[in-house]
């Protein structure tokens, strides 16, 4: 069952932006962690944002002060703006979500996130060019 379907992926120049728009088909309040991940080619999947309850946000450190993670709960909708964005950015983006109770609901362990994630989407490609 799709729950996540991303969208607004695309090819920039270096020191462009981009904003990724993630849509629920359920109530977001059904997860207790919401975020964006992204997978480059031959590299593990590795967290890149993510907003728990009370919007609550985390941030991978090559990303910090260059995109924001945010939500429209009327729209069911998890965005990520990304700005300045460089060619290291090239990657496939992923939303994800992670149900009420699972693993304590702690939403950012980097390096131990992925399994904890129990709902994704397809994936949209951002490719950064120099």
């Amino acid at each position: 069952q799709v729950q996540l379907v991303e969208s607004g992926g695309g090819s920039v120049q270096a020191g462009g932006s981009l904003r990724l728009s993630c849509e629920a088909f359920v109530n977001t309040y059904a997860y207790s962690c919401m975020g964006w991940f992204r997978q480059a080619p031959g590299k593990e999947r590795e967290g890149v944002a993510v907003m728990r309850s009370g919007d609550i946000t985390s941030y991978a450190d090559s990303v910090k002060g260059r995109f924001t993670i945010s939500r429209d709960n009327d729209k069911n909708t998890v965005y990520l703006q990304m700005n300045s964005l460089k060619p290291e950015d090239t990657a496939m983006y992923y939303c994800a979500a992670m149900s009420r109770g699972r693993y304590g609901d702690i939403c950012w362990i980097p390096g131990d996130m992925v399994r904890r994630y129990n709902y994704w989407g397809q994936g949209t490609q951002v490719t950064v060019s120099s």
